[in-house]
């Protein structure tokens, strides 16, 4: 039977930038790979603050922003080898934070986006033979709500390091929701390039993230490079958190055997 994998991602870029190596590795390995993204709707007449994360991309007022960044998901995961799900909820900016620092001080006690979410997450991750979920480094809110929802869903979950967060802050510690756990290299050497392409086509956010198109490649792979640095060894990995041994069995699992984690 195909094993599936599903990715939970806060936004519409998160799983490619932190994990896409592995999911391209797990795509080609015959697994089932769903990148189910949380908060993606559009929302008309967004707020000052909602609008201006548009504007400051060079997007006119009256574009559908969230539409376009569906557009580019679905064309990154057609890179990977993944199934795009997009779940019609509303991102911060929509739910009431109303700047850039706002979205770095925690979850609003109104704010119950969460329970939304962990209610239309149960099924999908009950289904799933492997989750992969955010860390929540850097402490952005929607990635702290996946976080949390993906706690109260599953077990045995994969947690990834998030990019571009971990670039300034690569000793961060998972936030205090994750579970104990240990780290995991997941050699990216062969699907690098694959993640490459898939994170170019989120043009929308490049120049804001990476410094421009070009730019991808180089911070990719010396982020990769840096990662298995910090453990240790060489080449180029991404790296999971999680119980002792779970990638083992993700690797045992895989059609025909391939190996498509390090040691």
């Amino acid at each position: 039977m195909t094993r599936r994998a599903v990715a939970v991602s806060p936004h519409l870029d998160d799983a490619a930038f932190s994990v896409g190596g592995t999911l391209a590795a797990l795509a080609a390995a015959g697994w089932y790979v769903e990148v189910l993204t949380c908060f993606t709707a559009s929302v008309p007449e967004p707020s000052p603050f909602a609008l201006s994360t548009q504007l400051d991309k060079g997007l006119p007022a009256d574009a559908d922003y969230m539409a376009l960044r569906r557009a580019e998901d679905m064309a990154a995961c057609r890179v990977l080898g993944a199934v795009p799900v997009h779940l019609p909820l509303p991102e911060a900016p929509h739910r009431g934070y109303d700047s850039a620092a706002d979205l770095f001080t925690g979850v609003h006690p109104d704010d119950t986006v969460g329970v939304a979410l962990s209610v239309a997450l149960r099924l999908r991750l009950r289904a799933a033979d492997l989750v992969l979920a955010p860390q929540a480094l850097g402490g952005h809110v929607d990635h702290r709500v996946v976080t949390e929802s993906v706690v109260s869903c599953a077990t045995g979950v994969l947690w990834w390091r998030d990019v571009p967060y971990v670039r300034r802050a690569l000793e961060e510690p998972p936030w205090q929701a994750v579970p104990d756990g240990v780290e995991q290299p997941v050699d990216i050497g062969d699907r690098l390039a694959a993640k490459i392409r898939a994170v170019r086509c989120y043009t929308t956010q490049l120049d804001f993230q990476f410094g421009g198109s070009s730019r991808v490649g180089p911070v990719l792979s010396a982020l990769a490079v840096a990662e298995a640095a910090r453990l240790g060894g060489r080449g180029c990995v991404e790296v999971l958190w999680g119980p002792v041994g779970r990638l083992a069995g993700v690797c045992a699992s895989a059609e025909g055997g391939s190996v498509l984690f390090s040691p």
